[in-house]
């Protein structure tokens, strides 16, 4: 088995992630793309915990133009998260990788409740666990969630998945002279206002010295690369 630099992840994915090539709905073919992602680190030996958006099923800015209570609003998006997850283990399931999907919004027919001690439990037994219903509060997203859920299990390392390979100074699908980082520090991140994740959650991380990484994730090999200690996509970490 080779030799992982990484031995518990938290993958956090976009609800688009699984989205059609618009990003909006649910695409079977996508969900069982990245579930062979996935796949393929369990192999490594690897735990893997996820966190995934809602944004490809609803956005709570959608309700908030229309005059939607903001916490509202953001209760939808947690139920959307909780679809997409699974969506994912159906997909992870279907390619024989044993899933379980907790929910930080009680609902107990589709989904079990997020317990902590239970969720690594999960892992140490070979299982995937899928953390949907964001942190169970309105006014925090997936990002927050994401970095909550890693320091509770003890995570190694959060893997931010987006469409493109890195960070960059700015956007660059409209600007082809953006800047890539291979490095930033978590000041530097938050001082540039760059869009790895949100302040709270990049805060989150800085306190308590979690590493970050932000790759492609539709590079079939980024994923793997990173865990075998390779310079993959953008670390942001307490280094300058």
């Amino acid at each position: 088995m080779e030799t992982v630099k990484y031995q518990r992840i938290l993958l956090k994915l976009s609800g688009e992630a699984l989205g059609n090539t618009k990003g909006a709905g649910i695409d079977p073919e996508r969900a069982l793309a990245i579930a062979q992602r996935v796949k393929d680190v369990r192999e490594m030996g690897v735990d893997v915990a996820i966190v995934i958006g809602g944004g490809n099923l609803w956005r709570g800015k959608q309700g908030l133009d229309l005059g939607m209570d903001r916490a509202t609003a953001d209760y939808m998006g947690m139920v959307a998260t909780v679809m997409n997850a699974l969506a994912l283990m159906d997909a992870l399931e279907s390619i024989n990788v044993v899933t379980r999907v907790q929910s930080a919004i009680e609902m107990r027919s589709v989904a079990e409740p997020y317990i902590r001690r239970r969720a690594i439990r999960h892992m140490e037994k070979g299982r995937v666990v899928i953390f949907g219903g964001g942190t169970g509060n309105p006014y925090f997203s997936t990002d927050t969630a994401a970095a909550l859920r890693a320091m509770e299990i003890g995570a190694n390392v959060v893997i931010k998945a987006t469409k493109v390979d890195g960070v960059y100074d700015c956007d660059p699908k409209t600007n082809p002279n953006a800047i890539k980082f291979d490095h930033l520090s978590y000041i530097e991140t938050l001082n540039r206002r760059l869009e790895v994740m949100d302040s709270t959650a990049i805060s989150l991380c800085m306190e308590n010295k979690l590493p970050i990484i932000v790759l492609d994730l539709f590079d079939p090999t980024a994923l793997k690369r990173a865990l075998l200690g390779e310079t993959v996509g953008t670390l942001v970490d307490e280094n300058p």
